[in-house]
């Protein structure tokens, strides 16, 4: 199992007990005060998160790094939910979003994290999105999600999901509200909430104030942009200024990547 260089941690941090080897692969602290929601990403330094033009284009991003990798999958055992926007979901689209599809070697420790956190086995897949406009042969779909959709996105979807997923409207609207998706999450009893994306939908959520914590993973690849084949930065689609401040909770380090972790202090 791979095991990251602890940099810097700041004091009394919240610490689940993690399994051996898991707490090996990740020294130092992780834990959550609930509720929370938390997002991770894969940056380039230049800033780039995703390149629509290049297939699986966060493979690429993350420069082949098992610790990123590793990371995601320890988040994710962490969490009651996991939630991802519909252009993450159609980029990944063989995407299940569990534990051990990150990290196949973690999946015994995975598992026994979340039996010692009491959470349930499988954290609910949550998908967001407005139109509604997905594809139901997606296995994400066959093993059970939840969408959070408008009331149009609701009746295009009609029982066009297989029964194993639910899909559920957040009223006449055009666009996902950010709180009603926290909101209806918390009424689900979910109160570790993690974000993967994509940047225009962390975005919103990053202007409606409901994000709590952001890891970040910067990878020692420049990328560039070019207006022929647009590349996405963390957040697009939403002003948030005059900014929101971020303060340091630890960095961590694998070879050449850097593995950062920031509280969110809302405006």
């Amino acid at each position: 199992m791979t095991s990251l260089e602890l940099l810097y941690e700041a004091e009394g941090l919240p610490a689940f007990e993690l399994p051996a080897a898991l707490a090996a692969g990740y020294p130092g602290s992780l834990g959550f005060e609930a509720p929370c929601l938390f997002a991770n990403f894969v940056e380039t330094v230049d800033g780039v998160v995703a390149i629509p033009s290049v297939e699986q284009s966060n493979k690429l991003i993350a420069a082949g790094s098992a610790a990123d990798r590793f990371v995601m999958g320890l988040l994710r055992a962490c969490a009651d939910a996991v939630m991802v926007g519909s252009g993450t979901l159609a980029a990944s689209p063989r995407g299940r979003w569990t534990p051990e599809q990150a990290y196949p070697d973690g999946a015994t420790d995975y598992d026994a994290l979340r039996r010692a956190l009491g959470l349930a086995a499988r954290a609910e897949i949550v998908i967001l999105s407005s139109s509604g406009a997905l594809d139901p042969s997606q296995p994400v779909f066959e093993e059970g999600a939840l969408v959070l959709t408008t009331d149009v996105g609701c009746t295009l979807l009609g029982d066009r999901l297989p029964a194993a997923s639910t899909v559920l409207s957040l009223g006449p609207v055009r666009a996902i509200d950010p709180i009603a998706a926290v909101g209806a999450l918390r009424a689900r009893g979910h109160r570790l909430i993690l974000h993967e994306g994509g940047p225009r939908v962390i975005g919103s959520f990053f202007e409606a104030g409901v994000v709590d914590e952001l890891f970040l993973t910067v990878s020692p690849l420049l990328t560039g942009r070019t207006p022929l084949a647009p590349r996405l930065a963390l957040v697009e689609a939403a002003d948030l200024l005059p900014g929101v401040r971020m303060r340091v909770l630890g960095v961590r380090r694998d070879a050449d990547h850097l593995f950062v972790r920031y509280a969110i202090l809302q405006r």
